[in-house]
């Protein structure tokens, strides 16, 4: 990929400057940096990279002179080392911070927690112990996580209590760090064990731990189930993370039928300070697109 071999074409060394970490890149603003965001938006990579085709550094640059504040990287486990030390260090450079990334462990559907298979929890496990370390280098402090497809030959209940004690071994090696998984319910196929909010608020209940919450996405929410404010509102006590896509298409707030301006309002009144991330596409190309994009989260921003 492109932002891969960013770091092959200018190496650590040119991009940072001195002990400090002080960044030798232009604004893209040039010296006008638009007002930071109310609420804490988070653009991954790829979704500016017309505006800022230099790579990773750049793009998160632009972001910063947009007056986004916090990033996500779903991909983040796949990224050598090299690259993750350099997010992490022109994230703190820009005052910004890091979103989730994603715990994975071969194929995070199929391979899935609810068959209590003890290979599949050691897979987990493991793979969260690997997660402490990256999430040390980009300071990260929350990690998506899903349990995979139904085990159709169990009842749901046994399934449930499988994922409930796969996540409490999980939440043993992140609690202690102060990081945090968060479960996703999601719409892709009808396979898939987590699909609503309720759900997952009774496995959040049987991990019992800070380190195992709800990532709420409002695209895959809207899909399942509707009615998102008042969904919300009956697990909020458990939701930690939110992201975002308009549906349907999953692209930006106004492209589809979710009335964004109102769900952001009820977020903002519940005193909700965590990053949301901006998991969807451009509903249109190129600059002019991503320009589109900005204005639209403008336009639905709490003031």
């Amino acid at each position: 990929m492109e932002r891969r071999g960013f770091i092959k074409k200018v190496g650590l060394g040119s991009t940072l400057l001195g002990v400090s970490g002080a960044m030798s890149m232009p604004s893209f603003a040039a010296g006008k940096a638009e007002p930071t965001f109310n609420m804490d938006f988070a653009p991954h990579f790829g979704m500016f990279r017309n505006s800022a085709p230099g790579g990773i550094v750049d793009e998160l640059k632009f972001m910063a002179d947009q007056g986004f504040r916090s990033l996500e990287d779903n991909g983040m486990l796949r990224r050598s080392e090299e690259e993750q030390a350099l997010i992490g260090k022109t994230l703190e450079s820009l005052g910004m911070r890091m979103g989730v990334f994603v715990i994975e462990g071969g194929d995070n559907w199929k391979v899935s927690l609810t068959t209590g298979r003890q290979e599949f929890i050691d897979t987990f496990v493991d793979t969260c112990k690997k997660s402490v370390e990256v999430a040390k280098r980009v300071g990260a402090k929350w990690m998506t996580v899903v349990p995979g497809y139904f085990e159709r030959n169990l009842p749901m209940g046994v399934q449930t209590g499988n994922v409930i004690e796969a996540f409490k071994r999980g939440a043993e090696v992140l609690e202690p760090h102060g990081l945090v998984m968060v479960m996703e319910p999601l719409s892709d196929n009808p396979d898939l064990f987590l699909r609503h909010a309720d759900q997952s608020y009774m496995i959040c209940k049987g991990v019992d731990s800070p380190a195992c919450k709800i990532l709420y996405d409002i695209y895959h929410m809207q899909r399942n189930e509707g009615n998102l404010i008042a969904t919300m509102e009956k697990t909020w006590e458990e939701i930690a993370y939110i992201q975002i896509g308009d549906n349907p298409g999953r692209k930006e707030p106004g492209t589809g039928e979710i009335n964004y301006s109102n769900v952001f309002k009820y977020i903002h009144e519940k005193g909700f300070k965590g990053v949301m991330g901006m998991e969807h596409g451009n509903a249109s190309p190129g600059v002019d697109g991503e320009k589109a994009l900005i204005q639209a989260y403008r336009k639905v921003d709490v003031v």
